[in-house]
């Protein structure tokens, strides 16, 4: 007899006594609250859909545009409560302080991402499809609560984005780049190339802009290297910023455009704007997407030359990735100097091969000794930053371009950092090192009118203090 006949029987046995009920196992009752928790998110998302349809329905949308903001939302809000406190069919306990604040940004904003963009400490938010969103903090990567209702629901919220800005996401685009209002850039991947869902990255915007004062407190440099690096602005030599992804070439880039003299003329060039220059005579351009045609696009090659028409002191080119780099070096090379710019490599001699690489997709005619010839009189120095494993950003290197031996750029190190080790708390423990060499280039420091001290470059260590989150 099977275990359902058994209970069957003892159900039906004359003396009606029933047999007592196994208890169900630890497994069983894991999948019964996770089946619970799923019907009750359902639950929820459903009665806030319909709160939101009727919100919808309330709202005369025409006259929405001559409110100001804050009032609309205050007068929204009072709608929300109002519908709230009318419908009744609640299965489910119900927080209606918090269900509001998410109607709101449903209405006025993207979503379940409000309270993540609103968030000082995160730096990076990145949803890999509707149920699972991570964010960065100070450097390290975790987990959220944040959940979208479906995909459809979170495909609504790029669409949104999107479409302020331009663009356009479906199956025969389904790649886009974007920008919030605030400046923070949008990166989103639709199927059938994102095999589980719509993927959503935003690397937000800094509200704050970061000094070189700041670079000193969380010990990314030593003051050698900034006296070093501002002394190198100042005095219109060229500068390659070299790091990995999130390792702070651009925040890098932004202090050390601030110590651009305020009276020179600076043009800007990017793909995605994120440069925050403080000086007021400044240009700021950047590239175009094709349009739906797939025409009309232009791209950062166009940008330099076109800077180069626009009577420049200074171009900055927030990120070379193509064949710009022959132009940018020309430029370079032909009385911009001061020029700035940064490029993805792990090592300033990878920069250099990559450079390499870009030049020849202009597929300009030149020979491997003349390209690299141009680089290496066009660029004066190499600073390279990293992201440690503890989730700090440090100037791992400062390096002088010195000239050619033979077929190769000759390179030297002026500042390092060595890594020493890890703590148990996972902290990187390291000390920042001069090699002793002054640097040829400190010449042309000086004919500029700043002096540099010798002391500076004599062979020290120096190791930071305790550390400080990173930004």
């Amino acid at each position: 007899m099977s275990l359902l006949q058994r209970l069957k029987a003892g159900e039906e046995g004359g003396n009606g006594a029933r047999p007592a009920k196994p208890a169900p196992s630890a497994q069983v009752c894991k999948v019964a609250a996770v089946s619970s928790d799923l019907q009750s998110q359902h639950a929820y998302h459903e009665f806030k859909e319909r709160i939101h349809r009727r919100l919808v329905e309330k709202l005369d949308l025409a006259k929405l545009d001559t409110i100001p903001q804050e009032t609309l939302r205050t007068l929204v809000r009072e709608v929300i409560e109002s519908l709230l406190s009318a419908d009744e069919e609640v299965s489910f306990e119900l927080n209606r302080e918090g269900l509001t604040e998410e109607i709101l940004n449903e209405t006025f904003g993207l979503g379940p991402l409000e309270p993540l963009l609103h968030d000082p400490t995160i730096s990076d938010i990145l949803v890999n499809t509707c149920s699972q969103v991570y964010v960065e903090r100070f450097g390290k990567l975790e987990t959220t609560n944040t959940r979208f209702k479906d995909d459809v629901h979170l495909l609504n919220i790029i669409e949104r984005i999107v479409s302020k800005v331009g663009r356009r996401v479906d199956e025969s685009s389904p790649m886009v780049d974007a920008r919030l209002p605030d400046g923070s850039r949008v990166n989103a991947i639709i199927p059938p190339l994102a095999i589980d869902g719509p993927i959503l990255s935003i690397r937000k915007f800094g509200l704050q802009r970061l000094a070189m004062d700041d670079l000193l407190r969380l010990r990314s440099l030593t003051p050698a290297i900034a006296e070093l690096l501002a002394a190198a602005v100042r005095a219109r030599l060229n500068i390659l910023v070299s790091g990995g992804t999130g390792s702070g070439k651009t925040t890098l880039l932004n202090i050390l455009s601030g110590f651009i003299p305020s009276g020179e003329r600076i043009i800007t060039v990017e793909d995605a704007a994120e440069l925050q220059l403080q000086q007021r005579h400044t240009v700021r351009l950047e590239t175009r997407a094709a349009n739906i045609e797939g025409r009309g696009a232009i791209v950062q090659r166009d940008l330099v030359r076109n800077a180069l028409r626009m009577r420049p002191d200074r171009i900055i080119v927030g990120e070379v990735r193509g064949a710009e780099a022959l132009d940018m070096l020309q430029a370079m090379n032909t009385g911009h100097d001061g020029s700035l710019t940064t490029l993805h490599a792990n090592s300033p001699r990878d920069a250099l091969r990559r450079l390499e690489t870009m030049v020849l997709m202009a597929s300009a005619n030149l020979g491997d000794r003349a390209m690299r010839e141009q680089i290496s009189s066009a660029i004066h120095i190499i600073v390279q930053i990293s992201r440690l494993s503890d989730g700090s950003r440090k100037v791992v290197k400062v390096v002088e371009i010195v000239g050619m031996e033979g077929e190769t750029i000759s390179l030297q190190d002026i500042f390092l950092f060595e890594k020493l080790g890890i703590r148990e708390d996972g902290q990187v423990v390291g000390t920042f090192r001069t090699t002793g060499i002054r640097p040829k280039f400190i010449e042309q420091i000086e004919t500029a009118g700043i002096r540099m001290p010798d002391e500076m470059f004599e062979p020290r260590f120096e190791v930071p203090p305790e550390e400080e989150p990173a930004p």
